[in-house]
């Protein structure tokens, strides 16, 4: 049972930084591992992703201030998040997908993943 549990959220004004973190358990071999967000009364989007080669890749309005990585000695990712807008306010969750198995959408795609957290809210205030 693959476990995925984020940290490091919390509020802020517009212009700082956060990082949050997503622990997981249960199953080391893991693919892709991605962050996405959700805010009230809006669908579900991608915010980055990384896979286990250490490419990344980013939604447009965070690129340049947003920065995915991961620490495989403690299968930990991160979120580094600075310059942030009040349009980033959000619940954020990680994910990550189960490789070789599932259709794949892309690594922005929640349909591309298996393994979602609980979620950790940011506000960030003007």
């Amino acid at each position: 049972q693959v476990q995925l549990v984020e940290s490091g959220g919390g509020s802020v004004q517009a212009g700082g930084s956060l990082r949050l973190s997503c622990a997981s358990s249960g199953y080391n071999l893991l693919d892709f591992k991605a962050w996405f967000r959700q805010a009230p009364g809006q669908e579900r989007e991608g915010v980055a992703a990384i896979a286990t080669t250490g490419v990344t890749y980013y939604r447009d309005s965070v690129n340049g201030r947003f920065t995915i990585s991961q620490d495989n000695a403690d299968n930990t990712l991160y979120l580094d998040m600075d310059t942030l807008k009040s349009e980033d306010t959000a619940m954020y969750y990680c994910a990550a997908r189960r490789p070789g198995s599932g259709q794949w959408f892309g690594p922005i795609n929640a349909a591309s993943y298996h393994y979602w957290g609980q979620g950790t809210q940011v506000t960030v205030s003007s």
